[in-house]
């Protein structure tokens, strides 16, 4: 028996559970992909499992339905995959460990994947139940969606009828999103030297931190590990000739970095003045952060003397001065909707290799001339520091559509249930809408979904209550025929 097999209701959550006990981490999606053609080989629906492992699933309309207009439900298989650093399980082989908490489903030691495993679950609780009146189901469930949508980018939908997609990528309940941000990740590469010093060498970590979805929370203006690296690096390189052997921080590029950690090798006559800028800067960044992140700490543990390969000191220091350049956060709010964030980036990953400083961001904004300007900006500093970059995943934003038919009947059907109209939103976050758009003539699209806190993250969770409520919505939405 599972964990969730006891709750309401009962065939979205053991879906739900099924789908946790496989390894779908964006890039690790074979499996999950291979799970749900045979879900459909098995109850005999039509289904294409593209070369990317994309799937699409149809279901027929139940009688009296077969004039309704099909509907398009969609989501993604990939999820973030992180964990603490004391979990031990391979995320890359093992499934999670749910657990529920009151309302909440979380996992141990890792992020939940309720971004977007539940959109996937209530797509197969969907298509199993015989009970269900409904139009014709066009089941779209995309790869890699957390790093570039690459699955709605390259997936054909040739074979749809469907002009309505229900979108079911979103975390706040009672919310309809109707537009989002575009975006791009960008890849800068900063070429440095190597060399074979002798000194003391110590492993410093910069930890404590909240992080956060980089679309979602990036308003929060949490502590981002990598950024504060880059201060207290460029500190100590401006006090002694210190040098880096390894750096790596964040996890991926659109998720706020909780933690840092570096191997930093400098002469053993420098270790008091080490010392010293370390804990003044920690005070300094607790001050600010005290707020925002009240856990952040930097951490020091001595790592040996003798002889090692490291980047250069001078090297270093550029690279200090480099990520100190760096923008990061919001850059602009907008000037049309009180509260939504236009234009942001977040340097997601930050690592050394022996090509030299790798750094990636996500770019986001609402306004395509806005997103083109700051991905020129991290160019021009990149490329004034000696590096280069490469941009990848660029996707469009999903413009407000003035005229929806599946909107008026969503915010209806919702006022009618419980007794208010829903909020219609646009989001920082990007979401498939609007290269799935792109594909599909005249798509009119609503992004709903069940609440969801702290997507993305080791402390991610899924309201129980939230995920009934949003399943009778739906059932609902499907059952009412067009007036």
């Amino acid at each position: 028996m599972g964990i969730l097999s006891e709750l309401e209701p009962k065939n979205v959550f053991t879906f739900f559970e099924e789908i946790t006990k496989i390894p779908h981490g964006s890039g690790n999606v074979e499996q999950i992909s291979n799970y749900l053609a045979d879900f459909a080989g098995e109850r005999g629906l039509f289904c294409i499992q593209d070369s990317l492992k994309n799937v699409i699933i149809i279901k027929e309309a139940t009688p009296g339905y077969e004039q309704e207009p099909a509907v398009i439900l969609q989501g993604h298989m990939d999820m973030v995959a992180v964990r603490k650093p004391d979990c031990d399980i391979d995320m890359k082989k093992e499934g999670l460990r749910v657990a529920v908490r009151g309302d909440e489903i979380y996992a141990e030691g890792t992020s939940l994947g309720g971004d977007d495993g539940i959109a996937v679950a209530y797509c197969l609780a969907l298509l199993d139940a015989g009970s269900i009146a409904h139009p014709r189901l066009e089941v779209v469930i995309t790869v890699d969606e957390e790093v570039g949508m690459d699955g709605a980018r390259g997936i054909d939908l040739s074979v749809l009828k469907g002009h309505r997609m229900i979108n079911l990528d979103s975390e706040d309940e009672g919310i309809f999103l109707t537009s989002c941000a575009g975006g791009a990740r960008v890849h800068c590469n900063l070429p440095l030297n190597r060399c074979e010093r002798t000194g003391k060498a110590v492993e410093v970590t910069l930890g404590g931190l909240l992080g956060g979805h980089s679309g979602g929370e990036i308003h929060r203006e949490r502590g981002n590990s990598n950024c504060l690296f880059g201060r207290l690096l460029y500190r100590l390189s401006a006090k002694m000739p210190v040098s880096i052997q390894e750096l790596n921080g964040g996890l991926a590029d659109n998720a706020i970095p909780r933690e840092t950690r570096a191997i930093l090798v400098f002469e053993e006559a420098d270790n008091a003045g080490f010392m010293e800028t370390v804990k003044c800067v920690e005070e300094e960044m607790q001050a600010e952060l005290a707020s925002r992140d009240p856990g952040f700490f930097i951490q020091v543990k001595e790592n040996g003397s003798g002889v090692f390969s490291c980047i250069t000191a001078e090297d270093t220091k550029k690279a200090a001065y480099f990520l100190t350049a760096l923008p990061n956060g919001v850059q602009a709010m907008s000037p049309d909707m009180p509260g939504l964030v236009e234009t942001s980036l977040n340097l997601g990953i930050l690592k050394v290799e022996d090509a030299g400083l790798q750094a990636e961001f996500s770019v986001r904004s609402s306004v395509e001339t806005a997103k083109a300007a700051l991905i020129e900006k991290l160019q021009v500093i990149t490329e004034l520091t000696g590096g280069s970059c490469v941009i990848s995943g660029d996707y469009p934003g999903w413009k407000y559509r003035k005229n929806s038919p599946l909107r008026e009947k969503m915010t209806s059907l919702y006022k009618e249930m419980y007794g208010e109209m829903p909020r219609v939103e646009a989001i920082h976050a990007g979401l498939e809408c609007g290269i799935l758009g792109s594909k599909i003539k005249d798509l009119d699209c609503v992004s709903i979904g069940p609440d969801m806190r702290d997507i993305h993250t080791t402390e991610e969770t899924l309201s129980i209550a939230s995920t009934r409520r949003v399943w009778e919505y739906l059932v609902r939405l499907l059952e009412k025929k067009e007036n």
